[in-house]
């Protein structure tokens, strides 16, 4: 006869549930960085996926204008909600959040700075974010019948970007004021310049749009006269969904790609000036943000006039292309010499800056009175590559400091993969925008609208980019929940690292470092490996 013990795993099950809600609360209430940063990029990921099936399903309704796949009622808000899920949940908190887990770790500090700020950030974004799509749902939004939903989307946009105001406000306070011992400005690492450069855009800029919105929601909910009321919403506000704010949202992409490339190169930045004046120019960008308007190019007029408007026309529009411009070449010339050792987080996020410019330059054509693309969906393909790339560069960044987050690295197969797919889809979803712009598809109308060209297959081929994004970033995310959990230990330097976060074990520990180092030049950890300048 035997017995059976079941006393320890009826006890296992029922201590299974009470430890699920300890970690989920450890989670929720966390003032860790790292953490915080992580639930950015988790949520920010699962509303890319949905913001790309609005996509798809808008692009289906495009292909055959005359269909009525979609509610004629209902396109407007799914429009809406494409548009602000491009912006406020892929764009906007995907470097926000790496910025908030890595930063601090780069300038050697052993928590961000207003740990509960940086908290109140993420909570403030997901629950504007939620609010909005409520309200959108309910016949809100842009052009909405209900009056109460309105107003609630209003309140919803003005809540997200407080949260991101936030949270970019502890990231940028830590790279100002909480740098190790030795670490000047001038020895920040390229990362964290760009987090400060593109901090500080965002806070300059998104207070404009919250202040914009609290006009529009006085009014509205009251006389409903000086601002035309819910149909006239985007005319005051449709600033904040599209170029140049955007343009303030990818510093940091442009950040990451200028760090990574030293580090896989295998030696210093030789050109360091050039980088740091490449990330200035793409902050400029915040100019164009706080005057709310689109400066653009025209030929009308005197010689005077002319020159005043190339003049606008080049600081609102070229000066944040030339930055991006600096940054990818450092990184072409490196490639080029040799230097530059194939990796794929490099490479992703190479591709999904060059995805950025492209979208900048198509800003920039629009911003031509010649080209007569004002009204078409030239725009909204601009706005698509700029927010796609920098998902693809984000994913890039994850796959590079992810190691010192979870403690193990992706795959470099899985990243090349599921970047090649994301990188595809960006080319299929916005490409064929800029075409059907230059026929005349017009912006912001999924149905009953006629063009000289083949409607079908410039909004076929577009509806399959968004697909092919969808696919690679369910890839990207199944890889990065596999291998992060059990994939090939990382070490606590897997790139063979320049700055202060490969000095930290990985995954990194609470309180990032155990004592604090003190900085000689902007590479300390090759100091340390007495790898000479």
């Amino acid at each position: 006869m035997t017995t059976i013990e079941t006393h320890a795993q009826a006890s296992a099950s029922r201590d299974a549930v009470p430890q699920l809600l300890v970690g989920i609360a450890d989670w929720v209430s966390s003032s860790d960085h790292k953490k915080i940063g992580r639930l950015f990029i988790a949520l920010s990921w699962l509303l890319a996926l949905a913001t790309a099936v609005i996509a798809a399903l808008i692009g289906l309704e495009r292909i055959t204008p005359s269909s009525a796949l979609i509610n004629s009622n209902a396109a407007p808000q799914l429009l809406a909600v494409f548009r602000f899920g491009l912006v406020y949940a892929v764009l906007a908190p995907t470097f926000v959040g790496i910025a908030v887990a890595v930063a601090p770790l780069q300038v050697g500090a052993r928590s961000i700075s207003f740990p509960r700020l940086a908290q109140l950030g993420l909570w403030l974004w997901i629950t504007g974010v939620a609010t909005v799509i409520i309200a959108i749902a309910s016949n809100g939004g842009p052009a909405g019948g209900n009056s109460d939903m309105v107003d609630l989307y209003l309140l919803g946009l003005a809540v997200t970007a407080a949260g991101l105001v936030a949270a970019a406000t502890s990231a940028v306070v830590t790279a100002l004021t909480a740098r190790a011992p030795g670490m000047s400005l001038e020895r920040a690492p390229l990362f964290s310049w760009s987090v400060l450069a593109g901090g500080f855009a965002i806070v300059a800029s998104l207070p404009v749009a919250i202040g914009t919105i609290a006009y529009l929601y006085v009014d509205h909910t009251y006389a409903r006269v000086a601002f035309g009321g819910n149909y006239a919403v985007n005319d005051h506000l449709g600033w904040a969904l599209t170029q140049p704010l955007t343009f303030v949202f990818v510093v940091m992409a442009v950040g990451a790609l200028a760090d990574m490339g030293p580090v896989v190169s295998g030696g210093r930045q030789p050109l360091r000036g050039a980088a740091l004046a490449g990330i200035g120019l793409v902050t400029t960008a915040v100019l164009g943000a706080v005057t709310q308007s689109q400066h653009v190019l025209t030929f009308t007029g005197g010689a005077a006039d002319k020159i005043q408007s190339l003049i606008t026309f080049a600081l609102f529009n070229l000066l944040p292309i030339l930055g991006v411009l600096v940054v990818l070449a450092l990184g072409a010339l490196g490639a080029k010499s040799g230097k530059i050792r194939p990796n794929a987080s490099f490479a992703i996020t190479f591709l999904g800056v060059g995805m950025i410019l492209v979208g900048m330059l198509g800003n920039a054509l629009l911003n031509i009175d010649a080209t007569d693309l004002a009204g078409t969906v030239f725009e909204e393909g601009a706005t698509v590559y700029v927010s796609y790339g920098s998902l693809l560069a984000g994913l890039g960044a994850i796959a590079f400091w992810g190691p010192k987050l979870w403690g193990r690295k992706i795959a470099d197969k899985k990243v090349f993969g599921a970047g090649a797919l994301v990188l595809l889809g960006t080319v299929l979803a916005a490409f064929p925008q800029y075409i059907a712009g230059f026929q005349g598809q017009p912006n912001g109308v999924v149905a009953s609208f006629d063009y000289d060209g083949p409607i079908s297959l410039w909004n076929g081929a577009s509806t399959a980019g968004h697909a092919l994004v969808i696919l690679g970033l369910l890839a990207f995310i199944g890889a990065a929940v596999t291998d992060f959990r059990s994939g090939e230990h990382a070490g606590d330097d897997p790139w063979n690292g320049h700055t202060l976060e490969w000095a930290t074990p990985s995954p990194a520990p609470h309180n990032n470092f155990s004592e604090l180092a003190t900085v000689g030049s902007a590479e300390p950890v090759l100091d340390s490996k007495g790898v000479s300048a």
